[in-house]
Formats: C-alpha cells, sequence, structure tokens
C-alpha cells in the first residue's frame, strides 16, 4: 500500500482564496489588514523567508511593512520600532523574522510584540491561551497540521496521536491542538528511549525535531497519517524532512511531502492569524 499524499501546495492555495475573500469583505468596509514583517540582520535563508510572505500578503489584497534593519541594531532600538508597530492602526499583525542576532534576547523581542498583534502565536499570552482553549493566535506550523488533517477527514478524536519534539514554536503547541481534537496523546524528545515503541502505536504521527530519518517504516502502523514538519538536506543537498520518505511512504495510509507539505501551510495559516487580528480590530466587541 503507497501512501496518499497530502498536498500542502493545493490547500495553502484554497486558504489564500479564502483569506482573500475576508479581506476583500474588510476592504469595502474601509479597511485594509496590515502585516509588519521585520527582518534584523542579512541572513539569506530569512531574506528568503521575507520575501515570501511579504509577496503572500500582496497575493490577497493586504497591506504589508517589510521593515528592514541592520544587524548591529540594538535592542533598545527594536523594540521601540515594535511598540511603534504595536500603536499603529494601520498593522494588525506583527512578525519578527528568526533567529535574531546574538545581542538581542529573542524572548523579550516576542513578548513585547502585543498579543492583539501576535500572529506569529509565540507570546506567552497567546501559548497560556491555547493551553487554557481561550482565544488566542495559535502557531501557525502546528495550526496548518491540524488544517491538514482536517483537509483528509481525519478527526483527532480517539485516536492516539504521537508528537516527536518538544520545541515552544512547534511540538508543544501541537500537542495542546491534538489534545483539544481530543486525541490522546503522546509527546517523545531526545530522552525519549525508545521511540519505536511510542510510534507504532500511532494512528498520527507529527514529527518536528530537524533530524533525518528519525521516522523510519518500521517505526509505523500500517494506515497512519504521517506528518513531516522537518527541513534538511539529504546527501545529495536536496530539502528532505524528518521522516524517511520512500520507506515510510510504503506503509503509512498519508504523508506530507517535504518540500510541499507543511512548510507552504505554515505561510498560509500567518494569513489566517493576520486577517482574523484584522476583523477583531474592526469589531472589537465582537
Amino acid at each position: 500500500m503507497t501512501a496518499q499524499l497530502i498536498d500542502g501546495n493545493a490547500l495553502a492555495k484554497q486558504t489564500r482564496t479564502e483569506v482573500a475573500q475576508r479581506v476583500a469583505a474588510l476592504v469595502a468596509r474601509g479597511r485594509r489588514p496590515g502585516l509588519a514583517v521585520i527582518l534584523v540582520g542579512d541572513n539569506p535563508a530569512s531574506q528568503v523567508y521575507v520575501k515570501h510572505k511579504v509577496a503572500d500578503c500582496e497575493s490577497v489584497g493586504m497591506h504589508s511593512v517589510l521593515d528592514r534593519h541592520p544587524a548591529d541594531l540594538s535592542e533598545a532600538e527594536l523594540l521601540a520600532r515594535i511598540r511603534a508597530l504595536n500603536a499603529d492602526p494601520a498593522i494588525d499583525g506583527i512578525l519578527v523574522q528568526l533567529p535574531l542576532p546574538a545581542h538581542i534576547d529573542a524572548n523579550k523581542v516576542i513578548e513585547t510584540i502585543s498579543p492583539a498583534k501576535d500572529v506569529d502565536g509565540f507570546h506567552v499570552a497567546s501559548a497560556g491561551a491555547l493551553m487554557i482553549g481561550r482565544p488566542g493566535f495559535k502557531a501557525c506550523t502546528p495550526y496548518g497540521c491540524m488544517k491538514m488533517l482536517e483537509a483528509i477527514g481525519c478527526n483527532p478524536k480517539g485516536k492516539h496521536a504521537v508528537v516527536i519534539g518538544r520545541s515552544n514554536i512547534v511540538g508543544k503547541p501541537m500537542a495542546m491542538m491534538l489534545l483539544q481534537a481530543n486525541a490522546t496523546v503522546t509527546v517523545c524528545h531526545s530522552a525519549t528511549p525508545d521511540l519505536a515503541h511510542h510510534t507504532r502505536q500511532a494512528d498520527i504521527v507529527v514529527a518536528a525535531v530537524g533530524k533525518r530519518n528519525v521516522l523510519t517504516a518500521d517505526m509505523v502502523k500500517p494506515g497512519a497519517v504521517i506528518i513531516d514538519v522537518g527541513m534538511n538536506r539529504n546527501d545529495e543537498g536536496k530539502l528532505c524532512g524528518d521522516v524517511d520518505f520512500p520507506g515510510v511512504r510504503e506503509v503509512a495510509g498519508w504523508i506530507t511531502p517535504v518540500p510541499g507539505g507543511v512548510g507552504p501551510m505554515t505561510r498560509a495559516m500567518l494569513l489566517v492569524n493576520t486577517i482574523e487580528a484584522a476583523e477583531r480590530a474592526a469589531s472589537p466587541n465582537a
């Protein structure tokens, strides 16, 4: 049995179409949603990511501001810029591209962003809201993963989900979202002694550690849904995920490819969070 592919590109395109309709509805009321993207320094990968995010905004009719700063920008100057954007009514979402230069405390930067504009979903208030089931912004990558499960008709309720990885950006919020969807969730990580023992029981596996071949065919329950969040390079220099794709594909029921899987959905969910922020700002009492 060869697994069916979960096409992140197609799903992201559909998501962008839906966002564009919501943007048009707000524009018709005289309000254009706006996203500010802050880039400090000249990290080549960050420059590519930022370019994509700005282009995504334009494609759905949103206003975007790309705030470029030199690598020697002081932390105080960056925090002042964020506070100015917090107060700017034309900006609904603020995203600071990570990683930041070593002299800047990323946590302090994230906590300075207003929770009402935290479209990355990294603020401690956003994490807390997710933890207790209150409205807030969900971290884009796990949010995109949940949309992918929904798209293939996979309801996590009553299923055993294994999340490999415990980062604040993916692993922890992913586990919380699956738990909210009534899955039984196991979180595995570098100190888990027998990873395969857990993954072989899983109906859903989310691999998010940034390490090649962390999940191989012998570790997968036949028919399981595999979401590969990892982004690595193989020996030939080609992009690959955390999952041994050729092997696992022969056992799983569904699998996300890398590239073209989770990545496009992460970008699409940033737009969803931004339009959501704009809608809330436009109807503060709703």
